[in-house]
């Protein structure tokens, strides 16, 4: 007869003893070669990209900026010779006196209608005696040297 081994409870207990203590070895075996593996090589700060610097405003938006404030100056001059040498420095900006300039009084479908072409020196002057400015910069062109050489306004 055959002799079974299993049976006794003491050699099941030893059996499962044996068992658990070959299963908890290999964990901790695995937990050492978790924890033995060398650290991540430090990672290199990427510093961020410097911020853009502004946009430097181009030459046609820093003539407008400066137009509008000459036709501000002109139409809201206390005296008639500060209009009339805030005007002497305006002309200034232009290639010339007869510099056109056009004034839109309707668009429609990408037609301009322009009201009666006139010139800067015109234009400046009739800012001094009217003392409104009714219109806003457009549209400007410069030539090579960095002069107006034409304007378009717009009513407000």
């Amino acid at each position: 007869m055959k002799k079974r081994t299993f049976q006794s409870p003491l050699t099941r207990i030893a059996f499962i003893a044996v068992f658990g203590l070959l299963a908890m070895g290999a964990c901790k075996s695995k937990k050492k070669v978790v924890a033995e593996t060398p650290p991540p090589a430090p990672v290199e700060q990427v510093q961020p990209a410097p911020a853009p610097q502004p946009a430097q405003p181009s030459a046609e938006e820093v003539a407008v900026g400066k137009l509008e404030n000459y036709f501000s100056s002109i139409s809201n001059a206390n005296s008639v010779q500060t209009a009339n040498s805030t005007i002497q420095e305006v002309l200034g900006m232009f290639s010339n006196q007869e510099t056109p300039v056009l004034i839109v009084i309707h668009e429609e479908s990408g037609i301009k209608d322009y009201d009666e072409p006139t010139t800067i020196a015109k234009y400046l002057n009739y800012l001094k005696d009217t003392k409104k400015n009714l219109n806003f910069i457009s549209d400007i062109r410069l030539d090579g040297s960095g002069r107006v050489s034409e304007l378009e306004l717009r009513r407000k």
